[in-house]
């Protein structure tokens, strides 16, 4: 769709209506508020968060009350821009910073965070998220209206393709931040899915002197190696992460059995970051050893600023992520493209491409 054309009313979305319900449906297109851009949606990538909504109708503690668009990594293309003059211009490709950061309400009102890190505000809402009612939609739409301060102009030579990779990335960047200086160090990262082959990407061009990455499946360490990864250990090892002794350690599993295989691998005085969001209520930890060995356990959650910084390092090609891309589905076949990212053993980042069907494709 060129730019400064009207806007169709309805635009095919992806929609989660219950654990196992997910469909894809025309939804209105409603009229934009003025702070509010239009985005023609190019890429989208499908999130761990994305499957929890489809396979169990929750993500954690968010639990679906009503349909809810999915999505939250996605590039694409403005194609009207906020009448109120801010953000992008009609026609400047985009990703997207899907955080809004708020102080909350109610049992959230007064909560205290560091004012310099918003994405721990306790009223912080997300693109596609169910955490709050009324829930807050994604951009697994093929139009969206997206607040104009949520818009990142990028440069005309950096592909919509990858740049759908620009928010996860994100993710692993701010975990690689939480590590503090990692040149020079050794690096062990848990978990090779897209967070952590993107983890591992991250730490090469920051400087690590050697990285061991870690999973249960050989396609995923496949991808770790080809974005920087040095050595792989299959996780069911446990001698040899424990004898890796990194100085900097990150949990990307999002499973206790990492968590343990992180604690185990870390250095004394070493540093373990977890990224990987591990399910609510008490967790079994390697406690007792954390404290004896002083390592220093630091969470990792969304990221702030670090998208700029990402897009930066996309454009001037010092950041190598190219290979967790592993397949590409049409929106209209998102199902099937939900089902193939289900399967870790067999993919990495699953993109879904938002560009209409030309008539006898």
């Amino acid at each position: 769709m060129s730019v400064d054309t009207a806007l169709p009313v309805t635009g095919l979305a992806v929609v989660a209506h219950a654990a196992g319900d997910l469909r894809v449906q025309d939804v209105p297109v409603a009229a934009p508020g003025p702070d509010e851009a239009v985005v023609e949606v190019r890429y989208g990538g499908i999130c761990g968060s994305d499957l929890h909504y489809w396979l169990h109708g929750a993500a954690g503690e968010s639990v679906l009350k009503a349909p809810l668009v999915l999505g939250h990594e996605i590039s694409g293309t403005v194609v009207q821009a906020a009448v109120d003059g801010t953000g992008p211009s009609a026609g400047t490709p985009v990703a997207v910073h899907p955080a809004t950061p708020g102080p909350g309400t109610g049992a959230a009102a007064g909560v205290r965070y560091p004012a310099d890190r918003p994405n721990l505000s306790p009223g912080c809402t997300y693109l596609g998220s169910a955490a709050r009612f009324p829930h807050t939609d994604g951009a697994f739409s093929r139009y969206v209206n997206l607040p104009a301060r949520m818009l990142r102009a990028l440069p005309e030579t950096l592909d919509l393709r990858m740049a759908a990779l620009i928010e996860p990335t994100a993710v692993a960047w701010h975990a690689v931040a939480r590590a503090g200086n990692v040149k020079g160090k050794t690096a062990l990262v848990i978990g090779s899915g897209p967070i952590g082959a993107l983890v591992v990407a991250v730490l090469r061009r920051a400087g690590a002197a050697r990285i061991t990455a870690v999973d249960m499946h050989p396609k995923p360490l496949e991808i770790a190696v080809a974005v920087g990864a040095d050595a792989v250990i299959p996780a069911g090892d446990e001698a040899a992460i424990a004898a890796v002794q990194a100085d900097v350690v990150i949990e990307s599993s999002g499973s206790h059995h990492g968590l343990a295989s992180a604690i185990q691998g870390a250095t004394r005085g070493g540093t373990v970051v977890m990224v990987g969001l591990l399910p609510a209520g008490p967790q079994p930890v390697l406690i007792s050893l954390a404290i004896t060995r002083e390592l220093e356990l630091k969470g990792s959650f969304r990221f702030n600023d670090e998208i700029d910084e990402v897009i930066a390092a996309l454009t001037d090609g010092s950041l190598h992520i190219s290979p967790v891309i592993t397949h590409e589905y049409p929106v209209e076949e998102a199902l099937e493209a939900f089902a193939v990212a289900r399967n870790s053993a067999e993919s990495g980042k699953v993109l879904l491409d938002f560009r209409p069907v030309s008539p006898g494709a």
